[in-house]
């Protein structure tokens, strides 16, 4: 798969960057352009000549070069290749692209790119195990970077436990991974909903539910990594927008019923978001003020986004799946919900106080569909959602593509 790609390697400093020579020249026997851009800490490993000699092509180091920079060379490289990989990814390079810095060659590169991403984290144990660089860890996922390793292991500072950088022949897997999948769902349209919905009481107040949005966001970031065409549709949450996604910013259940509408057709819906089933039957337009008594609110239905979608008519989705949030008699309320749902699968997942699944990193799903019931076991909602993309891919692998989308 790796055959005709264009990689751009991207070498900061530590001990592990001479594990670069032998990724790049691996790189290249599969076939694979490899261009090269060699921080100042990665050249105190190894040598812009040794980087030269097995990719065949120059090494670039300096953000300020004139010859470079007269054809933006930082925008031209970032752009020209199909993957950035960063090995290794010091904890250094990993905080400037967290925090969008960009004061060299590399991580301008790398803030100007309109492609994928994969690092490779490099450090000393104790560095890797640091609360920043954990959030500057789950902030490059959250953006839609891949990573592969680190490894525990011996380290060159004398210390046990992980750290290592990833052997060459794991990122050389994890790259031909990328390309392989990429292609799953090329030319399929998906549109996920993701988060809670805000229903108005008045201009202050609302009337809202516990989801973080972490499941429905992985899910779009997971569709959109095997190349389908992806909208998420999304409540308020605290998350940064996936990279790659087309993304709809809602706060209402009616709002969001709305631009999942104009999202239409699409190959595949999966209704994540955990819409309010109630709202205010009327919302006042000033602040309710206290008056001693507490006010009576009147509420009506909210539409039932999910159903809409599995009844749309001839523009219905080839693959509606649902989300059913129960904290009692799990498999029992999300079978039922299938039925009265009128959707392709259900995935039901256990929100009862004590599991962590609402604002959590972890789920527990069970998919439901006319065969039955698919258990999985708890995992990361970013390894759910990879689980999920990769059971919608192989349900479409034999269906046509929606006209719209090529």
């Amino acid at each position: 798969m790796i055959a005709g790609k264009r990689v751009l390697l991207v070498i900061s400093g530590g001990i592990a960057a001479y594990k670069s020579l032998e990724l790049i020249r691996r790189v290249r026997e599969r076939g694979g352009d490899v261009r090269c851009i060699l921080t100042s800490g990665g050249a105190e490993f190894v040598t812009p000549l040794s980087v030269a000699a097995l990719s065949e092509n120059k090494v670039y180091g300096d953000l300020f070069s004139l010859t470079d920079e007269a054809e933006m060379g930082h925008i031209r490289l970032s752009r020209e290749a199909d993957l950035l990989v960063v090995a290794p990814a010091s904890a250094d390079l990993m905080a400037k692209m967290a925090t969008g810095r960009a004061d060299d060659l590399a991580s301008t590169a790398l803030l100007a790119t309109d492609k994928r991403v994969l690092i490779a984290p490099a450090m000393n144990v104790r560095m890797w195990e640091h609360p920043a660089t954990q959030a500057n860890l789950a902030t490059l996922r959250a953006q839609g970077v891949l990573t592969v390793g680190p490894n525990a292991g011996d380290m060159a500072c004398g210390e046990y436990g992980p750290g290592r950088m990833a052997e060459p022949a794991e990122i050389l897997a994890a790259i031909d991974s990328f390309f392989a999948a990429g292609a799953r769902l090329s030319g399929r349209r998906a549109l996920v909903t993701s988060g809670p919905t805000y229903e108005a009481i008045d201009p202050v107040r609302y009337l809202a539910n516990r989801s973080s949005g972490r499941q429905g966001h992985a899910i779009a970031l997971a569709l959109s990594r095997l190349g389908a065409e992806t909208t998420l549709v999304t409540g308020p949450t605290r998350l940064a927008d996936p990279a790659g996604v087309d993304v709809v910013h809602i706060e209402s259940a009616e709002e969001m019923l709305a631009a999942c509408r104009t999202a239409l057709p699409a190959d595949v819906a999966v209704c994540a978001a955990a819409v309010a089933d109630w709202r205010v039957a009327k919302t006042s337009g000033q602040k309710l003020k206290k008056n001693g008594t507490a006010p009576k609110l009147a509420l009506t239905t909210n539409p039932d986004i999910l159903a809409n979608l599995a009844a749309a008519g001839n523009s219905r989705p080839r693959l509606v799946v649902g989300f059913a949030a129960e904290t009692e008699n799990l498999i029992a309320h999300a079978t039922a919900k299938l039925t009265s749902k009128g959707c392709d699968w259900i995935v039901a997942n256990d929100v009862s106080p004590g599991t962590g699944t609402f604002g959590g990193e972890e789920n527990s799903v069970h998919v439901i569909d006319a065969a039955g019931v698919d258990s999985w076991p708890r995992l990361s909602k970013d390894d759910v959602a990879a689980r999920l993309a990769a059971r919608i891919a192989d349900h479409l692998a034999g269906a046509s593509v929606t006209g719209s989308a090529s």
